[in-house]
């Protein structure tokens, strides 16, 4: 394979892009020109905030073809269109040739929720001081234990004590992998929903399941039924907001509410949406992140 690679100022990516689609380009990915360096451009800003910029002053644009000969028709195409002015050819170049499964892999290393509990990828050896594990390779849906969210919950599953979630009913309410579910039948709870809108989510969560050799039922939202001692919910601010009436609803009295995926500027609009039904306290916090619970 090749790269045809381009530079392009900000309000000519998106038509480039577009049209390197039309040429049959396998891919295109965009990178800022300046990066790592003074000019370097931020673009992305936190969780339902808007970007700072539509795009970079400059951008790099790589467009992926199956031979050269593309890649060159590509480029003299492009370079009799109005819209190229402003743009430039960097280059054509072979594209090395790579173990990408390898690659990919070592992105993915097992982490730490607390000294004796891990998530563990299946090409990975559990760590020795490792006592309970989760087998989890990064997939479609979201969840692999490397965020700040997914952490707090499990660590919070994990410190609960000894026989706290025994014969609990469980509910992970946006299951994505299913690895809260999961994670709390490693620590003894015993009827397990998990559900999510996405039928992706579902499918891995049940395929998740099974390679760690745990019970739960995994299903649309509509499956959740009746009360349950712990609600867990890993999504974001906006959804659990609006979810407060139908997740309190979900907890039996004395139950615990679980809820991650909020901002610490966050905590006073949950608190201010969920007291109505629940008095809510922010239990942990992590790299701007924080962990919410009440007890019901």
């Amino acid at each position: 394979m090749f790269e045809l690679r381009l530079m392009a100022p900000e309000d000519r990516v998106e038509t480039l892009g577009e049209a390197l689609d039309a040429l049959d380009a396998l891919s295109v990915s965009v990178e800022d020109a300046d990066a790592q360096t003074d000019a370097e451009q931020a673009l992305f800003g936190e969780p339902g905030m808007p970007p700072p910029k539509e795009g970079w002053q400059r951008s790099r644009v790589i467009a992926l073809f199956p031979d050269e000969a593309l890649a060159k028709e590509a480029a003299s195409v492009l370079a009799l269109q109005d819209f190229f002015e402003g743009c430039e050819v960097l280059g054509i170049a072979p594209v090395p040739e790579q173990d990408w499964v390898r690659l990919t892999q070592s992105q993915f290393a097992p982490v730490e929720i607390t000294p004796e509990f891990w998530i563990v990828p299946t090409w990975h050896e559990p760590p020795e001081q490792a006592k309970e594990v989760i087998r989890l390779d990064p997939g479609l849906a979201f969840g692999t234990g490397t965020h700040p969210t997914t952490r707090m919950c499990l660590r919070w599953i994990a410190t609960q004590g000894d026989g706290v979630l025994a014969n609990q009913r469980v509910l992970d309410y946006g299951c994505g992998s299913g690895i809260l579910a999961i994670g709390a039948a490693k620590f003894g709870a015993t009827d397990i929903d998990a559900v999510d809108i996405d039928e992706a989510a579902v499918s891995s969560t049940r395929l998740n399941a099974e390679a760690n050799g745990v019970r739960l039922n995994a299903g649309l939202p509509e499956a959740a039924k009746g009360h349950y001692d712990t609600v867990l919910a890993n999504i974001l601010a906006t959804p659990l907001k609006v979810l407060a009436p139908l997740l309190r609803n979900h907890v039996k009295a004395g139950g615990s509410l679980v809820m991650a995926g909020i901002l610490e500027r966050q905590a006073d609009e949950l608190k201010e949406a969920y007291a109505p039904y629940a008095t809510l306290e922010v239990s942990d916090t992590e790299d701007g992140w924080i962990l919410m619970t009440a007890r019901c």
